[in-house]
């Protein structure tokens, strides 16, 4: 698509191949390889059951994601459903939420990279390397979409066939005693040291925090719909496989972690991954998969900045920030969103730099809220669209939600269970005053800056 006279449109530039491994992708960063260590600590083995359940959850709410983006694939698609379903300041709260989440997962990213390059570096200061990887990803932000496309579909299929190879070989040694002198190692792992559950119900129920946080991204390809090729048919297939790669990824990949290396083992700043592939005894594997994790930060943190640019160009379209937001470069890119969203991260390297101890844990918490908020208003925005349809255009869907309503209800019950739970440790309960904090900001800058009219006005500039 070539760019028109005021420099305000996305290039579908993104193959199904691209959208399929950037969401899974966006998902697979440290919330898997670094905050699983700390969700373990809480809940053992009970972990598989979070993680089971949580991602039930999310693939739900992909299919209501998934019903109204086959309908109308728009960029910025569930701010954009918001508006037009629910108020112009839902969209307008939504669009500045998600942009919010994803500076904060972000943070959380760079946060992760100062972490992992202590493996080759022990001693030096992590934010200077946070630092070096906001100015790696926001340079890499500048490529034109299918070039950046390219890249984080590689940037994902290192981290995919490092957890199959993770899962495939963990097997033999499990199974066949494969790397341990013929002794298959068995699951004992998985009931012995305090039994399946050691920590209770409470230790499950408190880990939901951060195995929600590691499933941040998954809804990332809604965002995505203003740049793929055939976006009915790509949005599709990729949502058909959330469930099964949650399954594989999260739920086998921690299986056979926890099976060959003792729950109780594995410390708050180590990635269970690089300690799986210790135990399993290949040489220099610590080395490899170390520089794996470091990719899998890397390449979320990418697409988060991505995420933020795009977010930032539809409020941009919709009157709901700055012009200069909406303005893309000769590549097809939103490059003023790009470097503000990158000005704004700077915040996450002051924070390793004053807070290293608890910044991971302040971040993912109050990332989670703000996915929380954005998948709730994905399931209350296809409830409300769906109400309003006329018994023909129910028909005429294409993607729908299964067992709706009841499937919508029981996941808004689920997402508010796991915000009530934010306020039950002191590491996440700053997400309770924070979030509320940032979306009341919203409401109070809505309407003082009298974008309510601006919003309508937009919307029919739109529509002419």
């Amino acid at each position: 698509m070539k760019k028109n006279s005021d420099d305000s449109l996305l290039q579908r530039g993104l193959e199904q191949r691209h959208i399929t491994l950037m969401s899974l992708g966006a998902a697979i960063g440290v919330g898997l390889f670094l905050g699983s260590s700390s969700a373990i600590k809480l809940a053992g083995p009970g972990i598989l059951l979070s993680y089971t359940v949580g991602g039930i959850i999310i693939y739900l709410i992909m299919r209501a994601l998934g019903e109204m983006a086959v309908k109308n694939p728009v960029a910025g698609s569930f701010s954009r459903y918001a508006r037009e379903t629910i108020s112009p300041l839902a969209g307008f709260i939504t669009g500045w939420n998600y942009w919010f989440l994803w500076i904060a997962t972000c943070m959380a990213e760079i946060t992760a990279v100062g972490i992992y390059m202590q493996f080759w570096y022990p001693g030096t200061p992590e934010w200077a390397w946070a630092l070096a990887a906001l100015i790696l990803m926001t340079l890499i932000n500048f490529l034109a979409v299918k070039a950046y496309g390219e890249l984080e579909f590689w940037f994902s299929l290192i981290k995919i066939v490092t957890i199959i190879l993770m899962i495939v070989i963990g097997l033999g040694m499990i199974i066949f005693g494969i790397g341990n002198g013929g002794h298959a190692l068995g699951f004992s792992n998985l009931y012995k040291n305090g039994g399946f559950f050691p920590h209770g119900l409470k230790g499950v129920l408190l880990s939901f925090q951060m195995v929600m946080f590691a499933y941040l991204g998954v809804e990332m390809l809604g965002v995505t719909a203003g740049e793929v090729k055939n976006p009915k048919k790509a949005i599709r297939k990729a949502i058909d496989t959330v469930f099964w790669r949650i399954l594989i990824f999260y739920v086998f990949s921690l299986t056979v972690i926890m099976s060959i290396y003792p729950w109780d083992e594995i410390t708050a700043r180590n990635s269970p991954f690089v300690l799986t592939f210790e135990k399993i005894g290949i040489p220099g594997a610590a080395g490899i998969i170390q520089f794996v994790v470091l990719t899998a930060a890397l390449s979320s943190c990418n697409s988060g900045i991505f995420s933020t640019g795009r977010m930032l160009f539809n409020l941009a379209q919709q009157g709901e920030s700055p012009n200069g937001f909406k303005k893309t470069n000769k590549g097809g890119v939103p490059g003023l969103a790009v470097i503000v969203s990158s000005a704004v991260l700077l915040i996450g390297v002051y924070l390793n730099y004053s807070l290293s101890k608890h910044v991971f844990s302040y971040v993912t918490s109050i990332a989670t809220f703000g996915a929380i908020w954005t998948w709730g208003t994905i399931l209350v925005t296809q409830m409300v669209s769906r109400h309003r349809m006329s018994a023909e255009e129910k028909k005429m869907l294409q993607y729908k939600m299964p067992f709706y309503p009841y499937s919508s209800y029981i996941s808004l019950a689920f997402l508010l269970l796991v915000t009530i739970l934010l306020g039950f440790s002191k590491d996440t309960r700053i997400a309770l005053i924070v979030g509320p904090l940032w979306i009341g900001l919203l409401v109070i800058i809505y309407y003082a800056a009298g974008l309510k009219n601006r919003s309508y006005q937009a919307a029919s500039a739109a529509e002419k």
